[in-house]
């Protein structure tokens, strides 16, 4: 064997022990990692008893409401306003206006394949 055999030899046997050691580091890392997991874990309060769960209202579950809902109006001024002079913009329920229904016949989505509102 040459020298140059030799050298790539050993350079060949660290490479396989450096690699072997980062395994073992990397295997220990993941060791004490599950381990704080388990000790975190077990910190953490039970989880919520039967009674402790959120129970029904006694009318029944809750249903959604549909409603029409109007912004309310910006106040009017002579002054210039800034912002905040306004305060918070809300909604409130509008009374008889109809509820917007589906149009028999629409696609009611752009690109549904349907013939559309306009046919």
């Amino acid at each position: 064997m040459t020298s140059a055999w030799m050298d790539m030899a050993a350079s060949n046997g660290a490479m396989s022990v450096g690699l072997i050691v980062a395994a073992f580091v990397v295997v220990a890392l993941l060791i004490g990692a599950f381990a704080v997991g388990i000790r975190v874990k077990r910190r953490e309060s039970p989880p919520p008893t039967p009674d402790e769960q959120p129970h029904l209202p006694p009318g029944g579950p809750v249903r959604e409401t549909q409603e029409t809902r109007t912004a309310e109006e910006v106040p009017r001024s002579d002054e210039r306003m800034l912002p905040h002079d306004l305060h918070r913009q809300g909604t409130r329920s509008a009374p008889g206006q109809p509820r917007r229904r589906w149009d028999e016949g629409s696609s009611g989505s752009f690109g549904s394949g349907g013939p559309g509102g306009g046919h």
